[in-house]
């Protein structure tokens, strides 16, 4: 078997690698060989796949029921979501060695969720969410180094280390809201100032299934609806709300009708191209000056509500490992890509060695950068205000504020 393959490697590389193969020991190095120097023509540019159709409210029709993913797109949200879902595992091992403490909410299981949302979006529209907001802050342009770092409490985190897990911002992105609900308010806000200075942007607004039942979501909706403004509401429902489940929270499940006088859909928020695809239709729906609509993405956390919540104690061990099993977002693209000829599974397993050096190199960043100085706690008050004093913990001590 050894000298069939290494006959077959002979004739497929070049000459020098092809006596190199003959050493001992050199068969799998000369694989890898074959794999390298496979062409880019040998892979599709392109293919067509099916997706879930999406459940309609107030909507005649909905988005398309098949979309076209290139290879090169393909790729981008593959390492995208490699890449939030092994930083999310580094956060739970910092967390569990103490060196990141407080509020802690991981988002690995959600990925397709954000990945999805922001393909369909330009850089330019706007995005506001709750505090499971890590793969947002990398969707949205900040670096893995930065959201370590912030969680780590240092002075190289994208806050620089005041903000922690739950208040990471970058441009056209306002956080990361601790307050349940709270943001939504505030992303119809950020609406209505896309429509009164009259520019062709919407806001993507989020919130889980849990602060689905607040008040000022319902009273958000009416004022959306009645001025018309350019938003997505979107439900990411994970089917539980801290350790509750929906059944237990709701009397109604079916929160892409909660709008009621707002148009709705419901979307398989596990696989990336649905959730691309529906929102892309959303995005259509509220540039073309028909105001706000509602969007319910169906997913899953696999680790508890935050890093306190062990997330067994209402669901059982055997459910998680179904939806690993059957509905994993990254699993699922990665099929779809190699069963297409889009990528082999060799060129993913190359992407995830280069993944889980990028997340380690970060993760020595982020434990090794120091932590800001007492004098930053005045800082950042004002944007555009004079320096002036800020009293520090004692009377006697004074901070100067720089924006």
């Amino acid at each position: 078997m050894r000298k069939m393959l290494l006959a077959a490697l002979s004739r497929l590389l070049p000459a020098s690698a092809a006596a190199a193969a003959h050493k001992p020991g050199a068969v799998s190095e000369a694989a890898r060989l074959v794999v390298a120097s496979r062409n880019y023509a040998d892979f599709a540019n392109e293919a067509s796949f099916d997706i879930k159709k999406c459940d309609l409210h107030r909507l005649e029709e909905g988005p398309p029921t098949t979309t076209i993913m290139t290879r090169e797109q393909g790729l981008q949200y593959y390492k995208t979501m490699q890449i939030i879902r092994r930083m999310e595992l580094k956060a739970d091992q910092l967390y569990k060695q103490k060196i990141i403490r407080g509020f802690c909410h991981l988002y690995d299981g959600q990925e397709a969720c954000c990945v999805g949302l922001e393909s369909a979006i330009n850089r330019t529209d706007h995005l506001i969410t709750a505090y499971r907001v890590h793969g947002f802050t990398y969707t949205r342009g900040v670096t893995v180094r930065e959201i370590l770092a912030e969680l780590t409490g240092r002075k190289g985190g994208c806050a620089k280390g005041k903000g922690g897990s739950m208040h990471m911002y970058a441009k056209n992105f306002y956080g990361g809201n601790g307050i349940v609900g709270a943001q939504v308010p505030l992303g119809a806000g950020v609406a209505l100032a896309c429509k009164y200075f009259g520019k062709d942007e919407i806001c993507l607004t989020l919130y889980g299934d849990g602060a689905a039942n607040q008040g000022q979501i319902f009273e958000t909706f009416n004022m959306a609806a009645l001025w018309k403004l350019p938003c997505i509401f979107i439900c990411e429902n994970n089917r539980y709300g801290m350790g509750t489940s929906v059944e237990r929270a709701a009397a109604s499940t079916d929160y892409y009708k909660r709008g009621d006088f707002i148009p709705g859909l419901r979307v398989d928020g596990m696989d990336v191209l649905a959730v691309r695809e529906a929102t892309k239709f959303a995005a259509d729906h509220c540039r073309s000056g028909k105001g706000p609509i509602v969007m319910e993405l169906q997913t899953y956390r696999y680790h508890g509500h935050s890093m306190s919540d062990p997330g067994i104690s209402y669901r059982t061990r055997e459910e998680i490992q179904e939806v690993r099993s059957k509905s994993d977002p990254i699993t699922l693209l990665k099929d779809r890509m190699v069963n297409n000829n889009l990528a082999s599974v060799e060129e993913l397993k190359e992407i995830d060695v280069e993944v889980r050096k990028h997340i380690e190199d970060a993760a020595q960043f982020a434990t090794t950068d120091p932590e800001p100085s007492l004098e930053e706690l005045g800082n950042c008050i004002y944007s555009n205000e004079p320096p002036f004093e800020v009293r520090g913990p004692n009377q006697w001590t004074r901070y100067k504020s720089v924006g």
